[in-house]
């Protein structure tokens, strides 16, 4: 295994790969802290591409003032000794200077899917999600790019970013990693107090709830937002930011549940701490456990 701090080298690299060699590249986008649901990730690249590289790079740009970027986790020996185990072939860890270098002023922004839930609660996140990505995906065009169903909206602007710029890259999503307790694997977990651990399992009984309560005939998107409002409210450590019902592609809000596939997306405070979650009713169901583009 490889690690590779620029970004020339990484081009280089990517590109012997794929003309000398003629293999697949799988990419795994991270910004470190690497957990579970990560190498659920990597697991799947190694499975489907010759060749897998993970980034693993604290973007600025998708943090908003007063967020958590100074104090975001960082440990790049400890992803590496992670990575070692799971036949990752490059690490590409670039310092911010080399993603962002002196005089950068071109950002990309996915008009309409960025601007709702994540976008309205933290302005400018998805410009700086979609700018990293697309330097990224222009780097090291990889055949396939892994992401995972937590960030569901952040899968969609990926999704029509790929499309709308003609990027010879296809998406995979994967379903969403959860402790025992259901809440789900984030980085972010890592700020959690024990007490604060077993207080965010409620974001995900809210989720079911509001799952059950759909399978039980409620179609109402108010209704079901209400459940989910009352089961988070019933903790104290815990504070809703949003919950929304929303159709699972477009994003835009539903009144009543049809047999579309629709997204309950919410974001709770547990203590200091945001996190977010999410669940699809009427899934389309994909052969091999994933979605794609």
């Amino acid at each position: 295994m490889e690690i590779i701090n620029r970004r020339q080298r990484m081009s280089s690299v990517a590109r012997k790969i794929r003309r000398e060699q003629d293999k697949t590249v799988g990419l795994v986008p991270t910004m470190g802290a690497l957990h579970d649901g990560h190498l659920s990730l990597v697991r799947e690249a190694r499975r489907m591409c010759d060749v897998v590289v993970v980034s693993v790079f604290v973007n600025p740009t998708q943090f908003g003032p007063g967020e958590d970027f100074e104090h975001y986790p960082r440990d790049l020996t400890k992803d590496t000794a992670l990575l070692t185990d799971y036949n990752v072939d490059y690490i590409f860890a670039p310092t911010v200077e080399e993603i962002y270098p002196k005089g950068f002023s071109t950002y990309v922004n996915v008009e309409g899917l960025s601007e709702q839930l994540e976008g309205a609660s933290r302005p400018g996140h998805f410009r700086g999600v979609a700018t990293v990505v697309t330097v990224l995906l222009n780097t090291i065009r990889p055949d396939f790019a892994f992401f995972g169903q937590k960030d569901a909206q952040q899968a969609l602007v990926i999704r029509r970013l790929v499309k709308d710029l003609a990027f010879d890259t296809e998406i995979v999503i994967l379903p969403i990693v959860r402790e025992d307790s259901g809440l789900a694997i984030s980085s972010r977990n890592l700020y959690l107090t024990p007490d604060e651990q077993n207080s965010a399992a409620v974001i995900h009984k809210a989720l079911v709830q509001a799952k059950s309560a759909y399978k039980e005939g409620e179609r109402n998107a108010n209704r079901i937002m209400e459940i989910i409002r009352n089961t988070v409210e019933s903790e104290p450590r815990a504070r809703l930011d949003y919950v929304a019902v929303t159709d699972a592609e477009t994003l835009e809000r539903v009144d009543r549940v049809d047999d579309r596939p629709t997204l309950i997306a919410l974001a709770a405070y547990v203590g200091k701490t945001r996190l977010i979650d999410n669940t699809i009713l009427n899934k389309v169901k994909k052969k091999d456990g994933a979605a794609t583009q």
